[in-house]
């Protein structure tokens, strides 16, 4: 299981990367507008600055939904690998056949 501090610190991040992910994506194409004046860009590339950094999308980390793990995370099935060998072993993924774990 990991800590929860950390499992918490994800779901605090995930719930800022929603609720600015509107004026990002408005930001970055004002930035990435080659028709705009530079000074209207650079202007837009400091509000963007000025959003908090955990509100980026690529601060977020994949993590097992059960466990909280970090590593080895199946996207697919949205857990890691030890998760999956238990619940596999159990027959609980359909689907999934255990042949020599």
């Amino acid at each position: 299981m990991a800590k929860k501090s950390m499992v918490e610190r994800e779901v605090k991040r995930a719930k800022l990367v929603k609720k600015y992910a509107n004026k990002r994506a408005s930001l970055k194409a004002i930035i990435e507008d080659q028709n705009l004046p530079m000074e209207e860009r650079f202007k837009a590339t400091l509000k963007l600055a000025e959003l908090p950094r955990n509100s980026s999308a690529v601060r977020l980390h994949n993590r097992c939904q059960l466990t909280g793990r970090p590593h080895a995370y199946y996207r697919k099935l949205k857990l890691s690998r030890i998760m999956l060998r238990d619940l596999a072993s159990f027959g609980q993924i359909p689907g999934m056949v255990k042949s020599s774990w």
